[in-house]
């Protein structure tokens, strides 16, 4: 996972070329001549600023998941769900590959990638390496496909928008509460967790 062999080089971790390291100015992304690969980037965030984001992440993720989705209405008959209530929904009319699928991208997914990023910043503001780190790292690193919220958002704005046909609809704040995570999910995905490898931190991986 890491590209860094010493405090002067970078190795690509994709065909192991060597480099010397040179400090980036903002916005510069360093990427190797050979495979075109992304050895490192500036870092924008510090560790206080990444720990504050995950902290307003799960925030706003309980809230996603606590507050109704959306709320139906025919004939002065209302129904509201929240994303469990729509899993469970699927899982009773016999789609449950779907309702795990939905569980695991929308729920424990997530929760786990902020869980995990939560535990490494908290030691990492601390100028320690957090127990389990190098496993931690790469398990962040194959989460990070696995996270679709905004496959969610979007699907349930063109479902709302179908819905209007046939029943009163209304967005609630469960919709936007995942919007909002959309949006700071975008923001982590633009950070480069690899800077935690080279971070001297002390401690054993």
């Amino acid at each position: 996972m890491g590209t860094t062999a010493s405090a002067g080089l970078l190795i690509c971790e994709h065909c192991d070329t060597v480099y010397r390291r040179r400090a980036l100015v903002r916005g510069e992304v360093a990427r190797c001549a050979r495979c075109d690969a992304e050895l490192e980037r500036h870092h924008v965030l510090s560790v206080n600023a990444m720990l504050a984001l995950v902290v307003t992440a799960m925030i706003v993720f309980v809230q996603a998941n606590v507050w109704p989705i959306v709320t139906l209405e025919l004939n002065g008959q209302r129904s509201s769900t929240t994303l469990w209530g729509m899993i469970i929904a699927m899982w009773r009319e016999q789609a449950q590959v779907v309702s795990v699928l939905v569980a695991f991208t929308l729920f424990f997914f997530p929760l786990a990638k902020m869980l995990s990023l939560g535990w490494l910043l908290g030691f990492a503001r601390r100028g320690r390496r957090a127990p389990g780190f190098a496993r931690l790292m790469v398990g962040l690193h194959h989460f990070g496909p696995w996270t679709m919220s905004e496959v969610f958002v979007l699907g349930a704005l063109v479902a709302i928008v179908k819905a209007h046909t046939y029943f009163d609809v209304v967005a609630d704040p469960g919709i936007y509460a995942y919007a909002a995570l959309t949006l700071l999910i975008t923001v982590f995905a633009g950070v480069d967790l690899r800077q935690l490898w080279d971070a001297p931190l002390e401690g054993t991986a």
